[in-house]
């Protein structure tokens, strides 16, 4: 009997029904070895050695796995294929002591220490271990798997095990830096901090943000005798564009609104033109995460927990892929469905194939698909939960539309000439109407039709009503799951196929928390790590260099480049900047910022300061004076008139706080009919 060995119970189960009698599917339970919890793990004087060990959890099941080894006419490796896969299956390997080590990490069995068997033994009692791999969990993909199967792809190893060391040297060492200079419990990541970095600079960006008034304006027009009324908007005045973001002026836009209600009102112009539409690219890591929160609403781990979950039961090809490609196979299975479900004007003459935009992918692997085409959505919500129904239906939608034909869409742009006197005012409108839906059938589009009438240049309109409000410019948005897996992607941050683990650090960090739209908003405590970071460990947090270390780990898989020389020359530098920070950089000057406050003990002025409890204001004076307090509470009202229109109509200045409450501010209680500001704090006159 063979023994195969995966990495789950449910890709066991789901394995088995496809093998027949002649073999025994395990699982290892995820992976069975690991550096070290309790010490580095990383031998810095033998040349950056990991010093794996196994798994507590993974100790009663390897004996068990160990003793079907023994009786297996061949073992058989079949884990997931990428990085992370394959380095479960060298580590099955290792702690098994199958004898098939040729790289420098240490080999140790089951029961701990060199496994004791010469290779002479090793090849009498294992007489045939083999690696295999699969991007769908199909009976014609294990088949096809079994009859080629290959050995371990010691590059892939090699590059899981650098990341894993770099990860281990930087969180293992700076996080004690952190805990020293701000407070225990804190930790820093290669990864994470830089993407820490993103959401800090974003709230900055926020916090900086300074709302400006302007007045937009719209016409709502008709033919004559037409009840069918469409809305246009000004963009134009004589022969100047209105700049963004519109009128800045509420006298001016009074005068214009006044100057429209008399004005003469006629089609100026008629802009047609027909365009079309290309679908997406099937499903990619990054790209369905991004699609499965915008439509769904469902967080990056999430998706993965639960495309994994359908991976495993044999639904999706393999959910961790940075490729866009097709097999010929899916493509055929995609063309019939689409000719025997919506006929012949919804297929192409030829497949439509995708390039990858992003530089990382790299992985040979095939986009995210169903594995059988003809299994709809609707069959699959009378046997699954809804959240796999619903993410099932996203990724076969996206699937079957990648393969349909471009939609035609006809669009009309209507400019409006609106005549007073010498004044000339244009407003503009567009409308559009699918004339060919083709891929947008399935697809989940935003594309909407907006109807507009039958118009002809010069053809007089009847004016209904003048719309004018008053609206202030926004702050930047916050990152979101898919806008910040969309950056780090960009950038080069990361991999995909880590994006969930990463926001989840975030969170349970502290360092960034959700707000009610669920948004990711980086708190006070995020933002003083990053910045720490940032003035005293550039490289760590630099986006540039951290994207250049994962071309270095591409190049590790993909060409066999040396990982411990990656690791040295990273290592080299980091660790010397850190002694020295260690000694350079004061708590006080790490934790500490000016706020306008004064010691009522003392007179001293008094700071920000981080404690166990979050930000407190204690005074600049300690030791010597030891008075603390709580900070401000937001929104509370001085006795303090505001300097703008306190005297005029009674505001009175408030206690704010900024959207990271990580700084104190002043504005009046009239927000938003008055918009004072200041970080002083203003007095009476």
């Amino acid at each position: 009997m063979d023994l195969v060995i995966v990495e789950s119970p449910t890709k066991s189960k789901t394995i088995s029904k496809f093998l027949g009698k002649d073999y025994q599917v395990e699982s290892s339970y995820g992976h069975v070895r690991d550096l070290p919890k309790s010490k580095l793990g990383v031998d810095l004087a033998n040349n950056f050695e990991p010093e794996y060990v196994i798994s507590p959890k993974a100790k009663q099941n390897l004996k068990k796995l160990n003793q079907l080894a023994k009786k297996a006419d061949s073992i058989i490796l079949a884990t997931d294929e990428d990085r992370e896969g394959e380095a479960i299956a060298w580590h099955l390997a290792e702690a098994l002591g199958l004898g098939i080590s040729n790289s420098s990490a240490r080999s140790g069995s089951a029961f701990g220490g060199q496994f004791p068997i010469s290779k002479q033994k090793l090849k009498s009692q294992f007489p045939k271990i083999q690696r295999i791999v699969f991007h769908e969990i199909t009976r014609p993909a294990i088949e096809q798997a079994l009859e080629n199967p290959r050995e371990i792809n010691l590059d892939l190893v090699n590059a899981q095990q650098a990341r894993r060391v770099l990860d281990r040297l930087v969180g293992y060492e700076l996080s004690p830096f952190l805990w020293k200079k701000i407070k225990y419990g804190l930790s820093a990541g290669r990864v994470q901090s830089a993407a820490l970095r993103l959401l800090v600079e974003k709230e900055k960006e926020i916090q900086e943000f300074k709302p400006v008034q302007y007045f937009p304006i719209r016409a709502l027009v008709s033919k004559l005798k037409s009840k069918d009324d469409f809305e246009a908007f000004l963009f134009k005045i004589n022969e100047k564009n209105i700049p963004n973001p519109g009128i800045l002026s509420a006298e001016q836009a009074k005068t214009i609104v006044s100057e429209l209600e008399k004005a003469e009102f006629s089609v100026f112009d008629l802009i047609k033109k027909q365009t079309s539409r290309s679908p997406s690219p099937p499903f990619t890591t990054s790209t369905l995460q991004q699609d499965a929160w915008q439509k769904l609403r469902y967080s990056s781990k999430q998706t993965m927990m639960i495309a994994q979950q359908l991976y495993e039961q044999g639904l999706i090809t393999y959910m961790r892929t940075d490729s866009v490609n097709l097999s010929q196979q899916s493509i055929n299975a995609a063309r019939k469905l689409i000719q025997d479900q919506f006929g012949k004007n919804y297929l192409p003459e030829k497949p439509n194939f995708y390039k990858a935009k992003s530089k990382l992918a790299q992985e040979a692997h095939e986009a995210i698909r169903p594995t059988n085409p003809f299994l709809l959505p609707e069959e699959l919500k009378q046997s699954h939960d809804s959240k796999q129904a619903k993410l099932y239906q996203l990724i076969w939608s996206r699937f079957i539309a990648c393969q349909m034909g471009k939609a035609k869409i006809a669009q009309q742009t209507v400019i409006v000439l609106a005549r007073y006197q010498d004044q000339s005012y244009f407003l503009k409108t567009t409308g559009q109407q699918i004339i060919f839906d083709g891929f947008l059938k399935v697809a989940n589009s935003s594309a909407k039709e907006v109807f507009l009438p039958e118009l002809k240049k010069e053809e007089v309109l009847e004016l209904k009503k003048i719309l004018s409000e008053e609206k202030f410019t926004q702050p930047p948005a916050r990152y979101n799951d898919a806008s910040l897996v969309k950056m780090l992607e960009q950038l080069g941050i990361g991999r995909p196929s880590t994006y969930s683990s990463i926001i989840s650090t975030l969170l349970l960090r502290n360092y960034v928390q959700r707000t009610e739209t669920r948004s990711l908003q980086a708190t006070s405590l995020g933002i003083l790590v990053t910045e720490l970071l940032v003035n005293h460990f550039q490289e760590v947090v630099d986006y540039k260099f951290t994207a250049r270390i994962e071309d270095d780990l591409d190049e590790i898989a993909n060409k066999g480049s040396d990982w411990r020389k990656l690791v040295k020359n990273f290592y080299g530098s980091f660790h010397e900047n850190l002694l020295k920070k260690e000694k350079e950089v004061s708590r006080q000057e790490a934790t500490e910022r000016p706020s306008d406050e004064v010691c009522d003990k003392c007179g001293a002025p008094m700071v920000v300061k981080y404690g166990r409890y979050g930000e407190f204001l204690g005074c600049s004076r300690y030791p010597d004076c030891s008075n603390i307090k709580k900070l401000p509470k937001q929104n509370q009202e001085l006795d303090i008139l505001c300097p703008e229109c306190g005297k005029e109509h009674g505001g009175k200045v408030v206690i704010r706080r900024t959207k990271a409450k990580k700084r104190v501010f002043y504005g009046c209680s009239r927000w938003p009919e008055c918009n004072f500001m200041s970080w002083k704090k203003p007095v009476n006159e």
